[in-house]
């Protein structure tokens, strides 16, 4: 990829790449959170169970059971998913569908096991309703409105009862439950915000080193590889190859009267012409192939899983091809070009292609615009 396609392709992306993000710690956060919820309930029930109704009790740990064992299979589908399938478009109208759910259960069962003429107990589901709030800010909180949503859902419908209520004490909770919940949506405003920020400060640092990373390791001129990144690469390939046993070919190619390119036509149009030769070299090599410009028009590449018989096939097309790819005021445009199979003898890359290079010497002595193949040792 070229350095403008990796600038074009990151800028594009960092939005998605930030949401997802934001799925991800979502994810990571509430899996406790949604196991602590029932468990609050529970320790709910066990508190005031001589206080609440019990048939009430059931109905509502029975709804809890359901919801919060439909959130669990759905964390379990998602930790089980491939990475590239854990995306905001895929999840997070199935996260927001059973969070809505289960905050609606415990909201409304709150409300409908209080009893009416129990401070205390009132006192005590009041308590448990703000910590699932306090729990929703922790967990929800690169998503606001995730966080506003299911503290409405929890904590309103028990407040507003509170609220119209004859005794003092009971509106005095509900106006407290109330402020506690605007400062808190207050809050949760510059949370999520704060996180946005990390989010995708973290992002665009990472787009900025891949940038760098790659900038250092490709020719401005070509959009190849540079020669320090051709011979890192082609190490890799190289000591593969000899591992899996299996052919390697190296071809070294010099663009023929490159000199009399830039004494005639001057060095913007070489440059155009070094330019083209990089993107025939991309567009007509695999991907799988290392290829390189070592310096000035000297160009080499390497081609794995390829015979010394296929490899001259291959080249003797490209010799053809080439003059009629390349466009511009240089007419008939040639390169000379070396390849060498790896041997048992070759010990090491340079022997290889150290062996090709020695053939493109006598290509060119031959007379240019030709390929010669590496004589065996």
């Amino acid at each position: 990829m070229e350095l403008s396609d990796l600038r074009h392709e990151q800028g594009a992306s960092i939005d998605e790449q930030v949401n997802t993000d934001r799925l991800h710690q979502l994810f990571r956060q509430s899996v406790s959170a949604v196991i602590g919820s029932y468990l609050a309930a529970l320790m709910l029930c066990g508190l005031c169970w001589d206080r609440f109704e019990q048939a009430c009790i059931f109905w509502w740990l029975g709804l809890l059971t359901a919801s919060t064992l439909l959130r669990v299979s759905m964390f379990v589908a998602w930790f089980r998913s491939d990475e590239s399938e854990r995306t905001p478009r895929r999840w997070e109208r199935k996260y927001w569908a059973t969070l809505v759910l289960s905050a609606s259960i415990w909201g409304a069962g709150a409300l409908i096991i209080m009893p009416a003429d129990d401070l205390l107990a009132q006192a005590l589901v009041m308590l448990f309703t703000v910590g699932m709030s306090v729990s929703a800010v922790s967990c929800y909180s690169a998503y606001r409105y995730m966080t506003l949503v299911s503290m409405a859902l929890v904590l309103f419908p028990c407040t507003f009862w509170l609220l119209f209520q004859p005794s003092t004490l009971q509106v005095g909770m509900a106006l407290a439950v109330l402020v506690f919940a605007s400062f808190v949506a207050r809050a949760t405003r510059k949370m999520s915000e704060a996180l946005e920020a990390a989010f995708r400060l973290t992002r665009e640092m990472e787009r900025a080193h891949n940038i760098s990373r790659l900038a250092a390791q490709t020719d401005e001129l070509t959009g190849l590889n540079n020669r320090r990144a051709f011979f890192e690469r082609a190490q890799q390939l190289f000591e593969e190859c000899r591992r899996r046993q299996s052919s390697l070919c190296a071809v070294m190619l010099d663009m023929d009267h490159f000199k009399h390119i830039n004494d005639t036509y001057g060095h913007q149009v070489g440059d155009r012409v070094l330019q083209q030769m990089g993107s025939i070299i991309c567009t007509y090599f695999r991907a799988t192939d290392v290829h390189g410009r070592l310096g000035g028009e000297e160009f080499a590449i390497l081609l794995p899983d390829t015979s010394i018989e296929v490899a001259v096939e291959l080249l003797e097309n490209l010799i053809v091809t080439m003059p009629r790819i390349m466009t511009g005021p240089v007419h008939r445009i040639t390169a000379s070009l070396g390849v060498a199979s790896m041997q048992s003898e070759d010990s090491d890359l340079h022997s290889l292609m150290n062996n090709a290079d020695k053939a493109l010497y006598r290509a060119k002595a031959l007379g240019r615009n030709q390929i010669a193949v590496a004589e065996p040792v």
